[in-house]
């Protein structure tokens, strides 16, 4: 604020993707600057220049601006009109509501041939007795002043008596500007008043906070009365501002913005420092566990994608919310998102990739996608279903075959599965084939099991249990 950075230059030419070296038009108003600069180095193709309401107090590089046609400089602090001698293609100024009493500065303009408008409404000048005549006489290749054409018998007239208009208008500035000069030092005997008082106020509160001082150890009664006295100053010293007549003066307005940006910052500082004071959000417990932590209150869903292995976070992040007020941080076992710096914190079910995992918004909805990648391998994954497969089939078997393996679940643990062997056994041959034993139907009972292995000693055949291979 104050000055012309190339990011507020960027930022005001979003209409020509952001390239400023092409850039034709340019609105830089209500931006508190306080010089002009740069613009003749970063955008010599401009052609119209808008700068109205700002604290600019002169006109300065823009000589360069050969393309320029269209420059307004209206509520600002400028003085005199100066430096417009290269802007060779300027056909309309406006300089209303701005400190010109200087009214022979207009001189400057007789090299801008193509000049066809100029705005001199609100300034000093304009009280001149002859300020017209002077303005219209002087240009010759003015087509109107402050939105009044000017007809070829006015400037007929104001030729004929330009010697007698130009001698007044002399005088007229002269007493101007000592005026001026008085208003200055004026504004500058203000000016140090007030710092004198400030720094009374600053080394009094020093005074009063100092470690050694008795009201250090005061209750917080009192300090809250000091609160109080300190709220009640400061609203004194706000109506003291705004209630004491001043002149209207470049000086003067600077001094109000400088008072109201002085009051706006000592605002964000309180604001900031509440913001500090408040308790951070419990993401992790002392004992290291994960907590689901939704402060944004922001709608969301978690998508398990087993056939691409990933597992998908859609986070409904509020549509117009700028991306750089995002942070995303991805975990092997959590997510964590901060919206404007509010948490949003997600256990997730499996364990994740984070350095493959990946962030995108959706250009429609503004919705955050988070695509996190699982640990395990799909191979692990398609065992893990067959195996939800075989459980299943075994359940939709004969609900007494499935009461009888559950009895004897102890002795199945204990069995032993060849090493060599990792494939699964194929689930279609769980139960023998059974043989037809004549030309009849076929048998529904299972087939009696007569092969016994010789090396089981011990083994004793059980026929409602079923051959196990």
């Amino acid at each position: 604020v104050g000055r012309i950075t190339e990011d507020l230059v960027r930022r005001r030419a979003e209409h020509n993707n952001c390239e400023i070296f092409s850039l034709e038009e340019i609105s830089l108003h209500q931006q508190e600057i306080e010089k002009l600069e740069h613009l003749d180095k970063w955008c010599r193709d401009l052609k119209i220049l808008y700068l109205q309401n700002n604290l600019i107090p002169k006109i300065e590089n823009v000589g360069k601006l050969k393309k320029l046609e269209y420059l307004n400089v209206a509520l600002n602090n400028i003085e005199r009109i100066e430096n417009l001698e290269g802007c060779e293609e300027l056909k309309k100024l406006d300089l209303t509501a701005n400190f010109i009493g200087e009214l022979s500065s207009i001189e400057s303009l007789k090299c801008n041939i193509h000049l066809k408008e100029l705005f001199l409404v609100g300034n000093p000048c304009t009280a001149f007795e002859g300020y017209r005549q002077f303005v219209v006489a002087t240009l010759h290749q003015l087509k109107y002043l402050d939105s009044k054409e000017i007809e070829r018998s006015e400037r007929i007239k104001a030729l004929q008596n330009y010697p007698e208009v130009k001698r007044k208008i002399r005088e007229q500035e002269g007493a101007y500007l000592l005026k001026r000069a008085r208003e200055k030092e004026e504004a500058q005997r203000r000016m140090q008043e007030r710092k004198d008082e400030k720094q009374k106020q600053m080394d009094s509160k020093l005074g009063f906070d100092s470690p050694d001082s008795p009201q250090e150890k005061s209750s917080h009664a009192e300090g809250d009365g000091e609160q109080e006295r300190c709220r009640t100053e400061n609203d004194d010293e706000d109506r003291k501002f705004w209630e004491e007549p001043t002149p209207y003066t470049p000086e003067s307005r600077l001094e109000t913005h400088r008072y109201i940006e002085e009051k706006r910052r000592a605002k964000d500082n309180i604001r900031e420092s509440k913001k500090r004071e408040k308790t951070a959000w419990t993401l992790v417990t002392a004992e290291g566990k994960v907590l689901n932590v939704n402060v944004p209150k922001l709608h969301f869903s978690l998508k398990d994608d087993e056939e691409n292995n990933q597992i998908i976070l859609d986070l409904a992040v509020y549509r117009h919310l700028d991306t750089s007020l995002l942070d995303v941080d991805v975990q092997p076992t959590y997510i964590r998102v901060l919206v404007k710096g509010k948490p949003f914190q997600l256990v997730l079910p499996e364990e994740v990739k984070p350095d493959s995992s990946c962030a995108k918004r959706s250009q429609t909805t503004g919705h955050l996608v988070v695509t996190m990648p699982k640990v395990c391998k799909i191979g692990d994954i398609t065992q893990r279903s067959l195996n939800q497969k075989v459980s299943a089939s075994i359940k939709h078997s004969d609900c007494s075959t499935q009461q009888k393996t559950t009895r004897r679940s102890g002795q199945v643990e204990k069995l032993e599965v060849d090493p060599s062997k990792y494939s699964f056994p194929d689930v279609t041959k769980i139960i023998q084939e059974k043989e037809r034993t004549g030309q009849g139907p076929i048998k529904l009972q299972p087939q009696k099991v007569t092969d016994v292995k010789k090396s089981c000693v011990d083994f004793e055949n059980n026929e409602d249990v079923p051959p196990l291979i």
